[in-house]
């Protein structure tokens, strides 16, 4: 690597992240209009990623992963005012008007937020995507202060930043999730139950907490054969699948007429993402009122660990990618 070139993890096909993936040399980005270069300290992954790489969203190539990015600003594109040369930011990188993403010595920010002093590069580069979307689909959910929320698949990052911001929010909280996070779950103020075959009578079960409104945050697809968890959320809802929304499962949301917030994006005029709370959590990481666990970190050369990993269903939390600096 020269003063003129970086690593940077990509691909130039479509197809399974293992097979289409690969850690490279290419020339440093330069910022356009209302962007930013950092040198990146620290890389959040998330499932995306992979998801990306299967062709998710039809991207020119060759195309990075690696969304959530935490770093040193190392040069501003026109219109920049807010931030400088030598400011430590976090945020979401611009995979979409770049070849190059966060997983990278390198990476162009289309957002950011400064980095608290108490916050570190690791437990930043773990928010920006977990922040924007929970914040975006308990907005879509329509939960309100003082109502009772259900949110299944709070073992996953999503989930478990959903479960925290509807607590603040001043909801009641069911959290289906196993033993790995059960116990912070119950710590906030969440009620858990199991998930799985028998999480409707469970539910029911509960004195008192008849949900409102009910988000599902579950993974799909890690493993062949996994159900839906959509028609028992239905069953919670008593047949009211508008109280029922999905952040993951698109193709159970199809079959069955629960909600994934494109009629929100219908009536907002447009999908807007709300980047605007990421500087807000930061700051409360930073003071310990809120997280995102970081489950392991790796070096950038031994991302193909965090990928097996990840696809596994194996991670218990955030991975994060650092690059030595």
């Amino acid at each position: 690597m020269t003063a003129k070139t970086m690593r940077t993890i990509r691909f130039h096909d479509f197809g399974e992240p293992a097979d289409v993936l690969r850690l490279e040399h290419t020339e440093l980005p330069s910022p356009g209009a209302g962007c930013v270069a950092v040198r990146v300290h620290a890389c959040g992954l998330n499932p995306a990623d992979w998801a990306l790489c299967r062709g998710m969203s039809a991207r020119a190539l060759p195309c990075g992963i690696g969304l959530d990015v935490s770093g040193i600003v190392t040069a501003v594109g026109s219109g920049v005012h807010d931030v400088n040369v030598g400011d430590a930011v976090f945020g979401p990188a611009d995979f979409r008007n770049y070849p190059t993403a966060g997983a990278a010595d390198y990476a162009i920010l289309y957002h950011w937020s400064a980095l608290p002093d108490a916050l570190s590069h690791i437990n930043a580069a773990a928010l920006p995507m977990v922040v924007e979307t929970a914040a975006r689909y308990l907005a879509w959910s329509g939960l309100q202060a003082g109502q009772t929320v259900l949110i299944n698949g709070a073992g996953t990052m999503v989930g478990f930043a959903a479960v925290q911001m509807a607590l603040k929010l001043g909801a009641r909280v069911i959290a289906s999730a196993g033993e790995t996070f059960g116990p912070s779950l119950r710590s906030m103020g969440a009620v858990v139950v199991a998930h799985g075959a028998g999480m409707v009578e469970r539910v029911r079960a509960l004195d008192g907490y008849t949900p409102d409104v009910l988000v599902d945050a579950a993974p799909v697809n890690l493993k062949a054969g996994t159900p839906s968890a959509l028609p028992d959320l239905i069953a919670i809802a008593d047949g009211d699948v508008a109280r029922v929304i999905t952040i993951t499962d698109f193709e159970g949301a199809a079959k069955t007429g629960v909600r994934t917030g494109a009629e929100n994006v219908e009536a907002e005029g447009g999908f807007k993402l709300r980047w605007d709370v990421l500087g807000d959590y930061g700051q409360l990481a930073a003071k310990g009122q809120f997280a995102i666990p970081v489950a392991r970190t790796f070096a950038l050369e031994d991302w193909r660990e965090a990928l097996d990993i990840s696809l596994a269903g194996r991670a218990r939390g955030k991975l994060v990618l650092t690059t030595g600096v």
